[in-house]
């Protein structure tokens, strides 16, 4: 139960944060960018728990255990066959698929695949950067595998694009 309530608290926190800040920009700027912009919210939401949550309950421990450094060596588990690496490696890249669809919709057509598989990048650097500061690994293959799921995601985007675009232009028009 005590377990439960850290990542309750999390949610709340983000439930909190998507009302009143969030979901008040968004209306304003019509139904197709607000159902885009809450699913890349939610999306986040998930990964965030996956990757790093409980997060607010976890800050004023943050620095009380050593920082361990991300293993820097690309697929190290595949290649000495340790633990369920190919159920990793596949959970990694499905991970940011959908970063890789909705990043776009989210940038009013600003977003290129150059512009969304470096965004990618960035916010798995980012998520692999502050995993040992919640006591969790970190590993260069996470990224690699994180970054080809973006680009897959976007390729979804780029052959999905025509009908994404027009069920968009009638949530428009409704």
């Amino acid at each position: 139960m005590k377990y439960l309530i850290r990542y309750l608290i999390d949610f709340a926190v983000l439930i909190v944060l998507y009302a009143f800040v969030f979901f008040r920009k968004w209306r304003t700027q019509g139904r197709d960018s607000l159902l885009v912009n809450t699913l890349m919210y939610a999306y986040l939401s998930l990964v965030l728990y996956f990757t790093m949550m409980p997060v607010v309950v976890s800050i004023p421990s943050m620095l009380d255990h050593p920082y361990s450094p991300m293993n820097l060596a690309p697929f190290i588990d595949v290649s000495l066959g340790r633990g369920d690496f190919l159920r990793q490696v596949f959970l990694n890249v499905i991970m940011t698929l959908p970063f890789g669809f909705l990043f776009p919709l989210t940038r009013d057509k600003r977003a290129n695949f150059g512009v969304t598989v470096f965004s990618c990048f960035l916010m798995s650097l980012g998520i692999e950067l502050l995993q040992p500061f919640f006591d969790r690994s970190s590993d260069i293959t996470d990224l690699i595998t994180n970054v080809i799921g973006g680009a897959l995601g976007y390729g979804l985007y780029a052959i999905f694009k025509p009908v994404t675009f027009w069920v968009l232009e009638r949530l428009k028009t409704r």
